[in-house]
């Protein structure tokens, strides 16, 4: 095994620097399950017939359980995450203009998209803000949630 440390590959590591307005990044996708849903409604305490009752979801416009927006969400900055652009987050700044646009089912696949809107040095040198433009896609190129978040970066 060729262990030289030009053969040994880990995960990428990017700093502030290493990107530029209109950038975007694409995530991987996860399908939702019925245990996302209850998983996340155990975890969070947001108890819903809506995300839970299969009867009462039936009688609503939706016509079946939907996922809950914050599970979404949450979902897409985790998703994010898998790209390797995030490993040198200094501090997550927090979210603006969260839209839910359409509902996330059980069996759908979401994945999310993330355009580098804004690129800013702070007062210490040592660090950099990058903020995001997201929206949350199903497996039919669906627009089901949108966002923005800001992240303080490393500098190299």
């Amino acid at each position: 095994m060729d262990t030289t440390l030009s053969s040994v590959k880990t995960q990428p590591n990017y700093f502030w620097e290493d990107l530029e307005l209109g950038d975007l990044i694409l995530s991987p996708g996860l399908t939702i399950s019925e245990a996302h849903l209850v998983t996340w409604a155990g975890l969070t305490g947001d108890i819903v017939s809506l995300h839970l009752d299969e009867v009462y979801a039936a009688q609503t416009p939706f016509g079946q359980r939907i996922g809950h927006g914050p599970l979404s969400l949450s979902c897409a900055l985790g998703l994010m995450t898998q790209t390797g652009y995030f490993t040198n987050v200094a501090a997550w700044l927090g979210l603006d203009a969260v839209r839910a646009t359409a509902p996330v089912l059980i069996g759908d696949t979401i994945r999310a998209t993330a355009e580098l809107v804004e690129t800013r040095e702070t007062s210490k040198p040592t660090n950099g803000i990058w903020k995001f433009d997201y929206r949350v896609l199903n497996q039919r190129e669906e627009t089901v949630m949108t966002f923005s978040s800001s992240f303080l970066m490393k500098r190299k």
